[in-house]
């Protein structure tokens, strides 16, 4: 899970959290839920704005930030590791 915190400044911050369910908190709070189980997009949404639950583009996208993580969550889950390609540039400001 990935939540997005956005200062007064206009800045954001980003906090992820690895947990074995959903609670409703959970679903009221993230900006974005994976689901290594199954592997699908279970919400996608910057402020008010949904991103298209597209499993692909945004675990591609995310991969760089926390491969270590992300490879831990394939493999514990049953899943092989896929060829993720890290971006040239990937800017999370």
């Amino acid at each position: 899970m990935l939540t997005y915190f956005y200062q007064a400044n206009g800045k954001i911050d980003e906090g992820m959290t690895v947990a074995t369910r959903v609670r409703t908190k959970d679903s009221q709070t993230a900006s974005v839920i994976l689901d290594f189980k199954e592997l699908k997009v279970v919400k996608a949404s910057l402020r008010d704005t949904t991103i298209p639950k597209d499993w692909d583009r945004i675990v591609g996208y995310y991969y760089p930030f926390y491969p270590a993580i992300m490879e831990r969550l394939f493999t514990e889950n049953g899943h092989e590791v896929p060829q993720l390609e890290a971006p040239e540039e990937v800017s999370k400001n």
